[in-house]
């Protein structure tokens, strides 16, 4: 799984300008974060065809940075979260950003983009 992180000006119409090109792409969009500061603005997307998506965005000149997720399934309860947040904290890992990307019964699936991919993947097996 990936997300692309997309910096843009904090103006009325960004965040529909992206949503209208992935959209016309035919793309779905797993999960979303979106947040501002002063001028600028952050939307995170995990869409449900990276390469789609990726020829979108650079056909629109919408610029991006892409990386790989870390996906875990938890029981959701109280605490789970702060487990997995101290295991990768204690394991000196940095998180980006924190995605739900499903929910299921008593399960969360949750995503994770953090400074180093392969060791965060081998602490959540």
């Amino acid at each position: 799984m990936r997300d692309f992180v997309l910096h843009l000006t904090h103006r009325p119409g960004e965040l529909g300008r992206v949503a209208n090109v992935l959209g016309r792409a035919g793309i779905n969009i797993k999960s979303i974060a979106a947040m501002t500061f002063g001028n600028q603005g952050v939307v995170r997307v995990i869409p449900d065809n990276v390469d789609t998506a990726r020829s979108a965005l650079r056909d629109a000149n919408i610029r991006f940075e892409e990386s790989e997720l870390v996906t875990v399934l938890l029981e959701n309860q109280a605490g789970k979260l702060a487990d997995v947040a101290d295991k990768l904290s204690n394991a000196g890992l940095n998180v980006q950003a924190a995605y739900v990307v499903g929910l299921e019964g008593d399960l969360v699936d949750l995503a994770f983009a953090v400074d180093d991919v392969k060791k965060a993947k081998k602490l959540l097996e």
